[in-house]
């Protein structure tokens, strides 16, 4: 084990960045020790994001100072961080979509012979040895970018800032979209680069990853520095009450209906297939129910939602709702059907929102012809349903009328779902609507998802994290190469059986 060294690699002191009325970080002082792992934890909005921007060089602090290994420093370009070995896997991940992956790894910098051209053969050389070192030599490096999986391409932007060679790395929530054995890769990623001596600051929601990866931590709240700490010195309850200022005694709110009182059936699939990862997929989903779905990257799950609201068309087996055969050509026809269908989707700033759009004006589009008569909307009754749904869901009241791209990633992520629930749609579909959200938000789609159902909703959930299904649903199932290989409810319903189905060691038909 290397030794750790005792000075400091970052100083923040009394940092204040504000837009306009809005205070993002207010007179925050942190010290991060060199050599150690240093977790950035608060809740969304709390100030962790501008924090990660203020040493990236994509702000610069109105007042405050910031000195980097002993040096005071102006931090006012990414090209200045980068000069400093400072370098950032953002959680909105800067990969280019319409590149290769070899082609995003070389971006700022590839290597060029004298005359400017790019070594191309040397670089694909580099890259590929970087990848295998890294665990990746599974990716091919002329895949283009938007046709990876989110969680590969998470790891891609992983890679690209260690190939870099950092000094001092910035983790901006990366496991947001991994789980299971691709937190365990970030784990040695994590392990190898301390010990080459990398400063790591980690931004997590999620304490056991703390636990796990990191020595010290530091709390932001409102923009303001909470405290600081060795790891070991806190309990996780503390942790809790110092990232939300209150307790959450129950992580999970307890859940009044039971499976047996659950209605009919709303929705079915019988040996459902679609161009890509869905093969032979067959399952039930009653009114009141909330079926959980779990899976690794990969394993077809995505499809299963995208072929329910149409946007996949099958290509085998039969769709039933409310005992009907339909065929869904597109999401519009899954969300105007007699029993409409909703879908919160897994990348809310790309799939689910209009970032330049008001909260109002995101939440009604799927539904504006409810608001609309003679080609004109009723503006007034527009924004009072608005407000209820927004109510409903504890929204700021700005909300209404302020663009989605104000606000924390939680609050989008609420936005969100609130523009699926004014369809009042029988059906609602959602994809990992707690990734990259804090614990007190996490708290609040709990109680949204839970009050859906009491209410005789049905529920399709998908979650990275397994706690989550097995605490909120009433079965979930486990899908493994493109299919479903396990199902499991009450007593069974446990965290080990669904990793292990997960991992393809669970038997087919497991006792329910």
């Amino acid at each position: 084990m290397p030794t750790t060294l005792s000075h400091e690699a970052i100083c923040v002191s009394a940092v204040r960045k504000a837009y306009g009325p809005t205070v993002a970080l207010d007179d925050v002082s942190v010290t991060v020790r060199s050599g150690t792992v240093h977790a950035l934890l608060g809740e969304n909005g709390a100030g962790k994001s501008t924090f990660v921007k203020l040493l990236s060089g994509l702000i610069v602090p109105d007042t405050g100072d910031v000195s980097v290994f002993g040096k005071n420093v102006r931090l006012d370009s990414p090209r200045a961080a980068h000069r400093l070995g400072i370098q950032t896997a953002f959680q909105e991940m800067t990969l280019l979509h319409n590149l290769t992956v070899l082609e995003n790894m070389l971006i700022p910098s590839a290597p060029v012979s004298v005359t400017g051209s790019i070594k191309r053969k040397r670089a694909r050389i580099d890259i590929s040895r970087h990848f295998e070192d890294m665990g990746l030599s599974d990716l091919n490096l002329d895949d283009e970018i938007g046709e990876l999986e989110l969680a590969q391409r998470q790891k891609i932007e992983i890679a690209r800032v260690i190939y870099r060679r950092p000094k001092v790395l910035l983790l901006d929530e990366p496991t947001s979209s991994l789980s299971g054995p691709d937190v365990e890769w970030l784990g040695e990623v994590i392990r190898r680069e301390k010990e080459r001596g990398t400063t790591i600051i980690f931004i997590s929601h999620r304490l056991s990853e703390v636990r796990d990866f990191c020595d010290d931590l530091t709390v932001l709240r409102g923009g303001t520095h909470i405290g600081s700490g060795r790891v070991a010195d806190f309990r996780d309850e503390d942790v809790i009450k110092m990232i939300a200022g209150r307790p959450l005694v129950h992580s999970f709110p307890p859940r009044t209906q039971t499976r047996h009182a659950l209605g009919d059936e709303i929705l079915s699939l019988e040996n459902a297939g679609a161009e890509g990862k869905l093969r032979d997929v067959s399952l039930s989903l009653r009114e009141g129910e909330i079926l959980g779905v779990a899976g690794l990257q990969g394993m077809g799950q995505h499809d299963l939602f995208l072929s329910i609201f149409g946007d996949k068309p099958l290509s085998s087996g039969r769709l039933k709702i409310g005992g009907q055969k339909v065929v869904f050509t597109s999401p519009r026809d899954a969300i105007r059907a007699k029993i409409g269908i909703s879908l919160v989707p897994e990348e809310r700033k790309t799939e689910g929102l209009f970032l330049r759009l008001s909260g109002t004006h995101n939440a009604t589009i799927p539904m504006i012809d409810k608001f609309t008569k003679f080609g004109l909307i009723d503006r007034k009754r527009e924004s009072a349903e608005v407000r209820r749904a927004f109510s409903k869901i504890d929204l700021v009241e700005r909300a209404e009328w302020s663009t989605a791209d104000t606000f924390s990633g939680g609050n989008q992520q609420k936005i969100a779902i609130a523009k699926w629930l004014l369809t009042q749609a029988p059906i609602l579909l959602v994809y990992d609507p707690t990734r990259g959200v804090d614990v007190g938000t996490k708290n609040e789609i709990y109680k949204i998802l839970l009050r859906y159902a009491e209410a005789g909703g049905a529920v399709i959930f998908y979650s990275t994290e397994i706690p989550e299904l097995v605490h909120l649903s009433d079965r979930t199932i486990v899908f493994y190469g493109g299919t479903v290989i396990a199902e499991y409810a009450n007593d069974a319903l446990t965290e080990e059986n669904i990793l292990a189905a997960a991992l393809g060691s669970a038997p087919l038909k497991p006792a329910i």
